[in-house]
């Protein structure tokens, strides 16, 4: 399991002495923590003591986009220490993803959504997301295929 694998890498670092790392996998344990609180506070059965490994790939597709979002901020305000620790969290969170898809797979991903669920237009959205994260969580940016989706639903 996906979160078995964290803790351990959090093992690994914290007998390793990389403090990077080791802040950063407790950064990920402790989101995962909130999504596992959310999901009881939701209705989640919770009997399993946990969450899919798909929702955990939600949570860590989340991070990177947080901190992409961090580097963008610290760039502008001349703080290329924060860049750089900001740089190496995106590393080990993106260890424990897929790898990502190319543009080119994304739009092939998006044509395919598009014709298996029927999405002829803006109202569409929704139902063609679902079914993208559905078949692609981890390993699409969401974002990119979003603007995508809406571009080519605009045009239909």
């Amino acid at each position: 399991m996906l979160r078995d694998d964290i803790t351990r890498a959090m093992k690994e670092s914290m007998k390793s002495g990389d403090k990077v790392a080791t802040s950063a996998l407790r950064l990920i344990l402790a989101a995962l923590k909130d999504r596992e609180i959310a999901a009881r506070g939701k209705g989640g059965d919770g009997s399993d003591g946990g969450i899919s490994d798909q929702e955990i790939l939600s949570v860590l597709q989340t991070m990177v986009r947080q901190r992409n979002d961090s580097i963008e901020m610290y760039e502008k305000g001349g703080r290329d220490d924060l860049v750089e620790q900001e740089k190496r969290e995106i590393e080990i969170i993106q260890s424990f993803l897929p790898q990502q898809m190319s543009a080119e797979e994304i739009a092939a991903a998006v044509a395919a959504v598009i014709a298996d669920t029927g999405a002829s237009g803006l109202k569409d959205m929704g139902k063609a997301m679902g079914a993208l994260r559905e078949r692609h969580a981890g390993c699409m940016d969401f974002g990119a295929a979003s603007a995508l989706l809406k571009e080519k639903l605009n045009a239909g």
